[in-house]
């Protein structure tokens, strides 16, 4: 969420109320005016996105970056990416999500709906870059949404890993403000109908257990959970773990202690949380993620 706040440096109260006032203002806002260059043209001359690419025999598979709730295929990247083409790698991003009306803000349409746009874009790369499957890595929701096309769009046929930063891969209770929603009548509704990509996030939604039903994994996946203790916005931070083989799940504070990074700054800024990221996608090449590795 909110890719371009560096969230770390503000008091996680204020975080979470700024983010939900966004929220409320993309929902009544009317939609901008000023030009914008296309997202794909803004990635590409900064080195992703480029699909005459092709994949090395030291990086075999295109990464496929998938953003969070209220980011999009540029923003949400602007540090990641590089950080992935500067080490050799094909990197895209796409858009999902998106509502009528809404500029840059995506990640809020239904998300059955966003995995099948997931489907097509992952086609799209490996028919470019001609290689057999993709890795995947995702901020927030798009750390959890790529799971329901593995396990119900034939997405396991076509990944090799997928790499959650900060997922909720099992709904959140937002602080358990979610938990406030029957007192207010109306609320609820309101959300699912305006943005039901929120809605399907919460904790026991239909989506979730639709989502969690018969287990985390599916077969011949590799799954990394990168997470923060310091999360604000996926709560409790334990609930983004994943339980099944060829997982690993990862707490950023017991690879340095010293790293404040909360649900923003971890999939958007942090470069010990990529250095990580970096190794999920080659562990065979892994080297031992610290404190220092954020001069990687």
């Amino acid at each position: 969420m909110l890719p371009w706040i560096r969230a770390a440096r503000i008091p996680r109260t204020r975080s979470l109320l700024a983010a939900l006032l966004l929220a409320l203002t993309v929902l009544v806002a009317p939609a901008a005016t000023a030009n914008a260059a296309p997202a794909a043209e803004a990635a590409t001359s900064r080195g992703w996105n480029n699909y005459s690419c092709k994949p090395s025999a030291a990086h075999p598979r295109p990464v496929v970056l998938v953003h969070g709730t209220f980011g999009n295929s540029v923003d949400n990247w602007l540090v990641l990416a590089p950080y992935l083409v500067n080490r050799g790698y094909c990197v895209f991003s796409l858009d999902y999500g998106q509502l009528p009306g809404v500029p840059f803000f995506h990640g809020l349409g239904p998300i059955d709906k966003s995995a099948e746009q997931l489907d097509v874009f992952v086609d799209k790369v490996l028919d470019a870059t001609g290689a057999p499957k993709a890795d995947i890595v995702g901020h927030s929701q798009g750390g959890m949404m790529p799971n329901y096309y593995l396990k119900f769009l034939g997405g396991a046929d076509k990944v090799n890993a997928l790499v959650g930063i900060a997922p909720d891969n099992h709904g959140t209770t937002l602080l358990g403000l979610t938990r406030l929603l029957p007192y207010f009548p109306g609320v609820e509704k309101f959300i699912s109908d305006k943005t039901p990509g929120l809605a399907d996030q919460v904790a026991g939604s239909p989506f979730i257990t639709k989502l969690t039903a018969g287990g985390d994994t599916v077969p011949g996946v590799r799954y990394t959970v990168i997470a923060t203790k310091y999360d604000e916005v996926v709560t409790p931070y334990r609930t983004q773990y994943l339980d099944g083989p060829n997982v690993r799940n990862v707490l950023l504070q017991d690879l340095c202690p010293l790293d404040l990074s909360e649900h923003v700054a971890i999939g958007t800024i942090d470069r010990i949380a990529f250095h990580e990221v970096a190794n999920a996608l080659d562990p065979a090449r892994a080297t031992r993620t610290t404190c220092a590795s954020v001069i990687g």
